[in-house]
C-alpha cells in the first residue's frame, strides 16, 4: 500500500488523513503537542506529536523517512509573521530536506492573491501580498515549486462547527462593510481534503486553487442567510483595511484543479448550509 504523512492532523489535515485511510492508504500523522496527538488515539492510524520546524524533533521519526508522500497542514494558530515563517517556510523545508519524500504537498492560502477590482483569478494571476505573512507563504511556495512538489492554494475554511460568516450571523456580530461588494471564496473542508487527496494521487506538480465554483459578495451572502434563517440584515459597518491577511476582493477560478476531475461535494457556501447538517452547528440556539 502506498503511505502518506500528514503534517498537521488539525482541522483539515485531519479529514485529509481519514479520507486518505479511506481509500486504502497506510497514514501517518503528526500533530504538534503530545494533548493534540492524545486526543487522536482513537483513530485508525497513528498520530505522533512532532514539532516540524524543529529538525531534532522531525529527526526522531525515521521511519517517515522517503515516504511516497506528505502532506503539509500544519497551522501557525493564528500567529504572525513568526509564527508563519517557522512552521510554514521552515517547516517545509525540514519535510522536504529530513524527510525526503517522494511527493510533498504545501498547503497556502489564496490570501496571496491582493487583488481589490473584483476580477477572476487564475493560477497564472500575479501574486503579491501586501502582508508579510502573505510574502512568508510565497517564498515557501517558490521553495517547492523549484523542488517539483504541488502548491494548493486553500479559500476560506469551513465545514463542520466551523464558519465564521455563520457564527457572527447568529451570535449577531455580522457587519456588511462598505457596500458588501467586497467577494468572498470559501471551499468546504471535506472537499479540500478531496481536492489534497486528488493532487497526491496525480502527482500534480504546480500551483492549484482551492475553491469552491461560486464566489459571493459579502453582501449576497448574509442577505440570503437572513432570508433562510428569518434573521435580520446585518448592519453596515466600515471596510476594515489592516486585517491580518490585507482587504480584497476577487472571484479564485478553481478551473485547474477542476481539470484533474476533481469536483467540490458543495458547489457553493448555500449548498453547504443546506447540505451538511453539521455545518450549522456554528449557530447558536
Amino acid at each position: 500500500m502506498p503511505n502518506v504523512l500528514i503534517a498537521g492532523c488539525g482541522f483539515v489535515g485531519l479529514a485529509t488523513a481519514r479520507l486518505f485511510h479511506a481509500q486504502g492508504w497506510t497514514v501517518a500523522g503528526c500533530s504538534h503537542s503530545e494533548e493534540s496527538a492524545a486526543r487522536l488515539v482513537a483513530e485508525p492510524f497513528p498520530v505522533r506529536s512532532c514539532d516540524i520546524s524543529d529538525s531534532q524533533s522531525l529527526r526522531r521519526h525515521a521511519d517517515w523517512q522517503g515516504m511516497d508522500a506528505v502532506v503539509h497542514c500544519a497551522s501557525s494558530g493564528r500567529g504572525g509573521a513568526d509564527a508563519y515563517r517557522r512552521v510554514y517556510l521552515e517547516g517545509l523545508k525540514n519535510l522536504h530536506q529530513i524527510l525526503a519524500p517522494r511527493f510533498l504537498v504545501f498547503t497556502s492560502s489564496t490570501s496571496v492573491y491582493a487583488q481589490t477590482d473584483g476580477g477572476w483569478v487564475t493560477e497564472e494571476s500575479e501574486a503579491a501580498p501586501d502582508r508579510e505573512t502573505g510574502r512568508v507563504l510565497r517564498e515557501a511556495e517558490d521553495f517547492l515549486r523549484d523542488r517539483g512538489g504541488a502548491v494548493a492554494r486553500l479559500a476560506g475554511v469551513y465545514g463542520p462547527g466551523r464558519s465564521v460568516l455563520l457564527r457572527k450571523f447568529f451570535e449577531g456580530e455580522a457587519r456588511i462593510e462598505g457596500d458588501g461588494t467586497r467577494w468572498i471564496n470559501q471551499a468546504h473542508r471535506d472537499d479540500i481534503a478531496s481536492a489534497l487527496a486528488r493532487l497526491v494521487t496525480d502527482q500534480a506538480t504546480g500551483l492549484f486553487n482551492v475553491s469552491d465554483d461560486h464566489p459571493m459578495t459579502q453582501r449576497a451572502i448574509y442577505e440570503w442567510l437572513a432570508n433562510r434563517f428569518g434573521y435580520p440584515v446585518p448592519p453596515s459597518g466600515p471596510i476594515d483595511p489592516d486585517r491580518k491577511r490585507g482587504w480584497t476582493s476577487k472571484r479564485v477560478s478553481n478551473a485547474k484543479l477542476r481539470a484533474l476531475g476533481w469536483a467540490p461535494r458543495f458547489p457553493s457556501f448555500l449548498d453547504a448550509v443546506e447540505g451538511d447538517p453539521e455545518l450549522l452547528q456554528t449557530r447558536v440556539l
